[in-house]
């Protein structure tokens, strides 16, 4: 019964249910939306990492399985640190963060357990792409790319950057200024010219070096240089300040980070810092200058390369800058009103320190955001009355003609030493001691008014001296062309010697040295008056005197021959800021100073011997005379002789502190009247000028001459002992 039929008969049903199943799963399977299997009579279950919503399982034919972001709020798996969750489809990876790797070497893992990431070395493993004018730098989790010493950022990018492109630093086109014509200069440019074609980027040091000890070659033996006027030596010095601020400037940004300093053997002082950009203040300098300031300013608004800080100390470089004006602005000029009680027109200036050049990566300076603070060494002065330590600095005009300035700048405070100040911009500063100029106005009032009074009477004695044909003689002669020379010199100076906007050019240098002309001349027609004088009065019985060539020849050649060596030697000598007058540099003034000193002492000389020999003959004359109207006489005689020697320029030549007022008025008033005393001693003083005048008058008014002359003849008799006693009205 159960042989083979029955077997057979068992499998037909197994096959019959198994194909009916299979039937009812894939009916099932067809209705479930992707991502979702068939679970059971029409029930759908989402595959894992997948969900509906709809539930677990479904029924719904319009149902769907969405993937569940894993990675997404909230957070359901953990990667660890330095690596992202990365979600994929139906499940999520970890992946490391740019920059980082996994030691294994692999790419993704699955949970925190298996995180070894850790900072990937893109340079030394070649993952970068940095151009090759850089250096890959690496850094935590990144790269950037730098400049390799020497080089710069191409114009619009920045260093340290992924895309960074550099190009070589070149030496800068620097040329001798056309307009100067100087070999010295010349030179030094040549030299400029042989740095430019044998610089290497990579040793910018020695260039440094190689240049300061060019220009302190320049500096210490100028040659020419010191023959060019005032305003191109100037120029030369703005021209000199601009090219070494650029060129600096650029071969410290070949340097590597850090501080140079280097001191030349012409004592040139050179301090550099290096270095990217910080935070906070920075105190830098050498022996010689100081500076704090803070790293925000000196970087200003360069984003590129590396931040340069500078200090260059000449002291050679005063010998360029001598003479230069200080240019005062309002609020200076208002300070110093207040303190002198009179305006001020300018300052005599005096370079203490050396002249510093401050520069920065930064080049726009004229207006900082916050104060630099500078100490600089000099030798310690202390300030006299109307003298002053100021910080000033160096500024240029539209002609690149220089000048000193203070504005911007204050003076902090002085001692050990040491000056302190604080600008709100950079150029380059120098300590200076300012002598400055104050206008009294009472005395110039009374040089004014005195020399246009003298002016009247030196006009007056020009015609006696010409039209009075009973006073013609030598000593005539010279009274003349001692008048003469006064009266151009009083009317030069009164018109031309204030020099207005203090540049000193050709019409003030024209002044200066007709002044020096006309006074050096008036000085040797009162040294001929003295020797006129010693014949007259000590060799009464040996000759007259000189004659009228040898007068002229002196009085006029020898001022002549002065002034011509004086200005073939240093034509620059003439003219100053505030007057057209002998510049005091040098010892140019001694020119003028020198030949007066001589002739002064000279006619004192000759003053005391006229004074003993007056005294002797009163005594021979009229040795019962009373004593007080001796010397009454004397006494006037003597005063009157003073002004026609020119003794009264003593107290000139003893004016070398401006501080001594007294001898200040004294020589004024003296000397700005001595027009009216030679017309008082030559004119009204002479008898026989004083009968011409008469004559002359009665000539005007009607009167007969002899009527007038009748009157006064019987007087005569008695004033004949007087007229003896008068050494004036008998010529003298």
């Amino acid at each position: 019964m159960g042989g083979p039929h029955s077997v057979f008969h068992v499998l037909c049903v197994l096959l019959t249910l198994s194909e009916a199943g299979s039937r009812n799963t894939t009916a099932c399977a067809r209705r479930c939306p992707a991502n979702s299997s068939c679970v059971g009579d029409d029930v759908c279950r989402c595959a894992p990492g997948f969900s509906s919503s709809s539930g677990e399982d479904f029924t719904n034919t319009f149902g769907s399985c969405d993937d569940i972001n894993e990675c997404g709020p909230p957070l359901t798996v953990s990667c660890g640190k330095l690596a992202d969750c990365q979600n994929t489809e139906g499940g999520y990876d970890c992946m490391c963060i740019p920059g980082y790797e996994l030691t294994s070497g692999a790419t993704v893992f699955k949970n925190e357990s298996e995180n070894t990431c850790r900072d990937m070395d893109e340079c030394s493993s070649g993952k970068h792409q940095c151009h090759n004018s850089t250096i890959c730098v690496n850094n935590v989790g990144s790269y950037t790319c730098r400049c390799r010493q020497g080089w710069v950022p191409k114009p619009g990018f920045q260093d340290k950057q992924m895309g960074t492109i550099c190009e070589e630093i070149s030496f800068p086109t620097w040329t001798a200024p056309p307009e100067i014509k100087s070999q010295s200069l010349s030179d030094f440019f040549e030299r400029v010219q042989k740095m430019s074609i044998d610089f290497n980027s990579a040793l910018p040091q020695k260039t440094i070096q190689y240049l300061i000890m060019s220009l302190d070659d320049l500096l210490k033996t100028p040659g020419d240089l010191e023959a060019l006027d005032l305003s191109s030596r100037h120029h030369t010095a703005t021209y000199l300040f601009s090219g070494l601020e650029q060129i600096l400037r650029t071969l410290a940004k070949a340097m590597s980070n850090g501080a140079f300093i280097y001191h030349s053997p012409g004592d040139t002082e050179l301090s550099l810092m290096v270095q990217e950009q910080g935070n906070g203040n920075i105190t830098m300098g050498q022996s010689q200058a100081r500076m704090l300031l803070d790293w925000a300013v000196a970087a200003g608004a360069e984003k590129s390369g590396p931040t340069v800080v500078g200090i260059l100390s000449s002291p050679n470089m005063q010998k360029l800058l001598a003479n230069a004006s200080l240019d005062l602005d309002l609020e200076k000029q208002t300070e110093l009103k207040e303190i002198y009680e009179s305006p001020v027109r300018g300052a005599q200036l005096r370079l203490l320190s050396a002249v510093n050049l401050v520069f920065l990566s930064n080049t726009n300076t004229d207006k900082l955001n916050s104060k630099v603070t500078f100490a600089f060494s000099h030798p310690w002065e202390m300030p006299g009355t109307r003298q002053e330590l100021i910080c000033a600095f160096w500024r240029s005009d539209s002609n690149r003609r220089g000048y000193w300035s203070t504005s911007g700048c204050q003076t902090l405070g002085s001692g050990n030493g040491s000056t302190t100040c604080q600008c709100n911009h950079l150029s380059s500063f120098a300590i200076l001691m300012a002598h400055y100029d104050v206008e009294d106005w009472k005395l110039a009032l009374i040089t004014k008014v005195g020399l246009a009074l003298s002016l009247v009477c030196l006009l007056l004695c020009i015609l006696t001296f010409l039209l009075v044909r009973p006073i013609q003689g030598s000593r005539t002669t010279v009274h003349l062309h001692l008048c003469i020379c006064l009266f151009v010199g009083s009317t030069i100076f009164l018109a031309g010697i204030e020099n207005e906007g203090g540049q000193v050019g050709l019409r003030c240098r024209l002044v200066a040295a007709m002044l020096h002309y006309c006074f050096l001349a008036a000085f040797c027609w009162m040294s001929l008056e003295g020797v006129e004088l010693y014949f007259l009065v000590v060799r009464v019985f040996q000759g007259q005197g000189l004659r009228k060539r040898w007068l002229c020849l002196i009085g006029y050649g020898v001022p002549l021959f002065i002034v011509a060596v004086s200005a073939a030697i240093k034509s620059q000598g003439y003219g100053r800021p505030q007057y057209c007058w002998l510049d005091h540099a040098n010892g140019f003034l001694w020119s003028f100073l020198g030949p007066v000193t001589f002739i002064v002492l000279c006619n004192a000389v000759i003053f005391v011997i006229t004074v003993w020999k007056l005294t002797q003959k009163f005594s021979e004359i009229n040795p019962d005379i009373k004593k007080l109207k001796k010397a009454r006489v004397l006494t006037v005689t003597a005063i009157a002789q003073l002004f026609v020697l020119g003794c009264t320029w003593v107290f000139g030549l003893f004016l070398f502190d401006q501080r001594s007022w007294v001898l200040c008025y004294v020589f004024s008033v003296l000397n700005s009247l001595q027009g009216l005393f030679l017309f008082v001693l030559h004119c009204l003083l002479n008898k026989k000028v004083r009968e011409e005048y008469r004559r002359w008058a009665c000539m005007v008014t009607g009167n007969k001459y002899s009527e007038f002359a009748t009157s006064t003849s019987g007087s005569g008799s008695s004033q004949s002992q007087t007229q003896a006693l008068r050494p004036s009205e008998s010529g003298m």
